[in-house]
């Protein structure tokens, strides 16, 4: 599924989503909220927000808590992510997910999935899965032959 397949609904939904999810981010440290939303191949939506952690490895980020709660509500397949962070309207601005992140989305999506960005004001970049994490490692690598 490429972006050009979301409809504007389901990219509305997913913004609204993200952001409400950004809103109950636990950021003490950072102050750094980010807001995540997938969308599985049943259509439907789970947010997540970053919790940060004293001990800054242990924190979770946005994405993989809507993976956990994409996981936890049955589903296995996530068609499209989008990520809200604090950034401004530049290029340099819009967040995409983290390298661990990339790899937590690779392990549920294709290579071809859309990864939307957004900030508080607007809709930024979409990118695939593979634009982000090219020549990836995932499930196929290891499904018997």
């Amino acid at each position: 599924m490429s972006t050009h397949n979301l409809t504007e609904p389901q990219q509305q939904a997913l913004l609204v989503a993200a952001r409400h999810a950004q809103l109950q981010a636990y950021a003490p440290y950072s102050s750094y909220r980010v807001g995540a939303a997938v969308l599985d191949d049943k259509g439907r939506i789970h947010a997540g927000c970053n919790v940060e952690n004293a001990a800054y490895p242990e924190g979770l980020c946005a994405e993989a808590s809507a993976l956990a709660a994409m996981v936890l509500a049955g589903g296995t397949r996530a068609c499209a992510v989008l990520v809200v962070g604090s950034g401004g309207d530049s290029a340099g601005g819009w967040i995409t997910p983290c390298g661990g992140c990339r790899q937590k989305l690779r392990e549920f999506g294709a290579p071809d999935m859309p990864v939307m960005s957004a900030n508080g004001h607007a809709l930024g970049p979409s990118h695939t899965l593979a634009d982000l994490l090219p020549a990836s490692f995932g499930p196929d690598h290891l499904k018997p032959r």
